[in-house]
């Protein structure tokens, strides 16, 4: 996103140009200490401690967590999966969407438009791991008519940080 994201007085969805400072500055370090944080955005520690709480209240930050190596963690095995289900029905989107949240190994599930009906993104330790997983949980997730699974071999880029309106 451009600068021609910002209007005339210089605020976005709500937010002005000390809020996109602060989220810029927050996204790339979450562990940021409060009083950097000021000293960065140039604002007080109290005036920057009562923006990051409207920010958390309203919605635009959801959370603070770690970024954690799944290599060192026994999870280095990355895989994409597609999945096609039986009916495009709302039971069946409901209960398929109700039982990919009890599966931690499932981080991360999107309905796609396109071929199939669902993408999800999951870690094991290997192929093995992966192997059992797909037939213990994945092929017994309700409705699911087929799969197809893409084992990643490497990681080019993997990022979470939102292109926000330069500050």
């Amino acid at each position: 996103m451009q600068n021609n994201s910002l209007d005339e007085t210089g605020g976005f969805l709500g937010l002005d140009r000390l809020d996109m400072r602060i989220l810029s500055a927050l996204q790339a370090d979450g562990r940021l200490a409060n009083t950097k944080l000021a000293e960065t955005v140039g604002l007080s520690p109290t005036a920057v401690l009562a923006r990051v709480g409207r920010l958390t209240r309203d919605g635009f930050i959801l959370g603070y967590e770690a970024q954690l190596n799944p290599q060192k963690l026994g999870a280095g095995m990355l895989v994409f999966v597609e999945v096609l289900l039986d009916r495009t029905t709302p039971n069946v989107f409901d209960a398929f969407k109700a039982a990919v949240q009890v599966h931690p190994e499932i981080m991360e599930c999107h309905m796609v438009a396109g071929g199939f009906d669902y993408l999800l993104k999951t870690r094991s330790a290997d192929m093995n791991a992966y192997r059992d997983f797909a037939g213990r949980v994945l092929w017994q997730l309700p409705g699911v008519r087929e799969t197809r699974t893409y084992a990643v071999m490497e990681e080019v880029k993997n990022s979470a940080r939102l292109v926000l309106p330069e500050a």
